[in-house]
């Protein structure tokens, strides 16, 4: 009897699939940097914290990725930043041809930067290559430090962590030396960086960051 490991196999087509979409992108100069974290992180507010550095320097815009909702896509345009709303239609996560229909339908070649906040979920995104430059995730203080103990797989798929609301550390139990033990055990080569949104401690950091990331990938560097 044969036996056929259906997922495995779903992955390694997407994987392959997101290979070429990574490499159409650069082709276009634009990078592709998928945003994954757990529900209420603050994804949409750390985007709006960046955009006052990213103005001028570096043309952005996000899609919004939801089950079925258009909230953080209409603050994101309040905002005057471009974007465009993608539902999945009950799925948790996006993958390589996702996300291809989702920058067709925003049409804006004209982008050095698309982000793709993905679907609030620590597991499903982390498991499907969208095709990205980087992957970033963000881990706010009220969530715990002990979450990458529980959900690795994002973490070890990650190249930038951000840990988020640092202004409330002093209302929770959060360790930054355990928080970094159990993130370096998963992946050594992750870059950290500690923000607050609301405060915007941090956030420039940040931002110089990706903005260079975003010139070295798109070859004005």
């Amino acid at each position: 009897m044969d036996i056929v490991e259906l997922k495995e196999t779903v992955l390694e087509d997407n994987n392959a699939d997101a290979e070429v979409l990574r490499q159409e992108l650069k082709s276009k100069k634009i990078c592709l940097l998928n945003l994954m974290s757990s529900p209420g992180s603050g994804k949409t507010s750390t985007l709006l914290a960046l955009d006052r550095y990213f103005h001028d320097i570096i043309r952005w815009g996000v899609m919004e990725a939801d089950i079925d909702s258009d909230v953080d896509a209409r603050t994101i345009l309040a905002a005057g930043i471009p974007s465009i709303q993608l539902h999945t239609g009950g799925m948790c996560h996006l993958d390589a041809d996702m996300t291809r229909q989702g920058i067709r339908a925003f049409g804006r070649d004209d982008l050095d930067l698309i982000v793709l906040e993905n679907i609030g979920n620590l597991v499903c995104p982390a498991e499907f290559d969208t095709g990205a430059a980087l992957n970033m995730t963000i881990l706010s203080v009220p969530e715990g430090d002990d979450k990458p103990a529980k959900y690795p797989l994002v973490y070890q798929t990650s190249d930038v962590m951000v840990i988020n609301k640092i202004d409330t550390m002093p209302a929770f139990d959060f360790s930054r030396e355990r928080v970094e033990k159990y993130v370096r055990e998963l992946n050594p080569g992750i870059r950290m960086f500690y923000v607050s949104a609301k405060t915007g401690e941090g956030v420039k950091e940040l931002a110089e960051y990706l903005i260079n990331y975003v010139k070295e990938w798109n070859g004005n560097e």
